[in-house]
């Protein structure tokens, strides 16, 4: 172990036990690695694949970290706009890594349930067979939660569900009085358990939030942090900064809770 890493772990270390409050819900936007593959002098499979790998890294994590829920951004309704090529390479990675899930065993001694949020009418049949498979598979788990959002759009996540909720009013199945923000999430994920988004990481450095679960996270006033490296290069120590984050803002908003309390 060089000097520079036992400095960065006692670092982490530190950070760690300073932290007072621990999320419930963490969603990130995993950007960069197309970025990443060009910094290589490589192809974009190259950087989805160093991607992926990432992704399973953080997942275990945050199981470590105690985070029961993580919603990692994995493909948008606007990724299908790239290039075919490069969205054909994608959905096989996808395919590929739904089917290394049926076998993974961190999934199955970990408890963890992975669902997915998404368009599925825009997913081809035989990556949606594959999801359907592990969503079955992994469904009495209930520790940890890993939610995919695959073909996903924030908005036209609003709109659907609204559209069907209107339908419903105006069959008589449903009373008006009965909408509420609770109602409408359970509308919005039928047969997945969501809570707010505490906390949203982005990485490679792009400060938006990409139409991502516009209505757990801005909804919950969630805290934002942006880190600069690609997705491929997120290291341990990014996730525990972004932690402090979410954690820094928690202190804030309850020092001024207590502050209010006097007037």
């Amino acid at each position: 172990m060089s000097v520079r890493t036992f400095a960065e772990d006692l670092y982490v270390h530190r950070l760690v036990r300073q932290l007072t409050r621990i999320p419930t819900h963490v969603a990130i936007i995993q950007d960069g690695n197309r970025r990443y593959a060009k910094a290589h002098g490589k192809d974009t499979a190259f950087g989805h694949r160093a991607g992926a790998e990432t992704t399973f890294k953080v997942l275990e994590w945050m199981e470590g970290l105690g985070i029961s829920h993580v919603t990692f951004y994995a493909f948008s309704t606007e990724n299908f706009k790239r290039p075919k090529e490069e969205v054909q390479e994608l959905l096989e990675l996808f395919l590929e890594k739904f089917t290394e899930m049926l076998a993974d065993k961190r999934l199955f001694e970990g408890e963890v349930n992975v669902t997915i949020i998404g368009d599925r009418s825009l997913i081809n049949k035989q990556l949606l067979e594959k999801i359907e498979a592990v969503e079955e598979a992994t469904k009495n788990h209930k520790k940890y939660f890993l939610h995919l959002a695959l073909a996903y759009g924030g908005r036209n996540e609003i709109v659907e569900t609204t559209k069907c909720i209107v339908s419903k009013v105006r069959a008589g199945e449903i009373s008006p009085d009965s909408i509420t923000p609770d109602f409408v999430t359970k509308r919005m994920y039928p047969t997945v358990d969501m809570p707010p988004v505490d906390l949203i990481i982005r990485t490679a450095n792009d400060k938006r939030t990409s139409n991502f679960l516009p209505w757990l996270a801005n909804g919950n006033e969630a805290a934002v942090c942006f880190c600069a490296p690609p997705w491929p290069e997120f290291r341990y120590v990014d996730l525990v900064r972004a932690l402090r984050t979410y954690d820094e803002r928690m202190k804030a908003e309850s020092a001024s809770s207590t502050s209010a309390s006097f007037f």
